[in-house]
């Protein structure tokens, strides 16, 4: 099937344009946003985070989120191309202006293992500096990263980016600017994968389990399946031109979800074992 004539720019207003791709985060923000507050303790005890904090920690994790995408996407994927071009020119109401190639989001390059990294950092000093179980915000916000990732990807396939490998299936889509062959709309994948079905994972999760005295339980499910889901779908998904294959085989994408599935059995164990003989003592 033909790609649907989606136009990138949601509206403009004179020179300012509007994209889906920044819709799509601050879509995934503000719903988060209030997503988070309705898991969240309702007063102010030593059971931190409560409702305050949330409202504190998105001005710490807005920031990290983007910076850490960013950066994350330029040292995993294309660290080369922005030594070698390290400046970019836009239009400004007109005039052409030099930026650093890095402050231009709107061309494309973000990594979601680099945000998340960025995220770690920002609930590790927000836990710090608040002095409470940085587990405890970290299983909040493992329930509502699924949002964001199903609204980013949903921006990516506006985009005809991040596209899937050729294929022969009847749902293939001939994306724009590629050889004109069907291929996975692999950005549909990840958004019903990482995003509708893990909230619902993570989401009947709070409803079943005592996830609040099993800290960091959430964070671990989270962070398997999210490493699970993204490592089955890259099989189909079109590998980085610039990186390719690594050993004719595995992606980049793929390479950095198996510390990610790690780590979240680590979690796992962590929260049902020695939490466990914690709360038996």
């Amino acid at each position: 099937m033909d790609f649907p004539a989606i136009d990138p720019v949601a509206f403009q207003f004179g020179p300012i344009a509007i994209r889906w791709y920044a819709l799509a985060y601050m879509a995934g923000f503000l719903i988060g946003w209030r997503y988070a507050i309705s898991l969240a303790y309702k007063e102010d005890t030593e059971k931190r985070p409560h409702k305050t904090d949330i409202d504190d920690f998105m001005v710490w994790a807005i920031p990290a989120v983007i910076l850490g995408g960013r950066i994350g996407y330029i040292l995993f994927y294309n660290l080369d191309f922005y030594i070698q071009n390290p400046f970019t020119s836009v239009d400004l109401f007109g005039n052409s202006i030099t930026i650093p190639s890095f402050l231009a989001l709107w061309e494309g390059g973000m990594s979601f293992h680099g945000g998340m990294l960025g995220m770690a950092v920002a609930m590790i000093g927000y836990g710090i500096k608040h002095k409470f179980n940085v587990l405890s915000l970290s299983d909040i916000i493992s329930c509502v990263a699924p949002i964001g990732l199903f609204f980013g990807r949903i921006a990516n396939f506006i985009n005809g980016e991040l596209y899937g490998r050729v294929t022969d299936v009847s749902w293939g889509v001939v994306f724009p600017h590629t050889d004109g062959a069907p291929r996975h709309p692999s950005q549909l994948y990840e958004a019903a994968l990482e995003g509708a079905l893990l909230f619902v994972i993570m989401y009947l999760l709070t409803k079943t389990v005592n996830w609040r005295e099993k800290k960091g339980l959430l964070t671990g499910i989270f962070l398997f399946f999210y490493g699970l889901f993204r490592f089955l779908v890259e099989y189909v998904r079109e590998p980085d031109e610039q990186l390719g294959l690594f050993f004719q085989y595995i992606s980049m994408g793929q390479i950095l979800c198996l510390p990610m599935m790690l780590a979240g059995l680590v979690f796992i164990t962590y929260s049902l074992k020695v939490q466990n003989h914690e709360l038996s003592k």
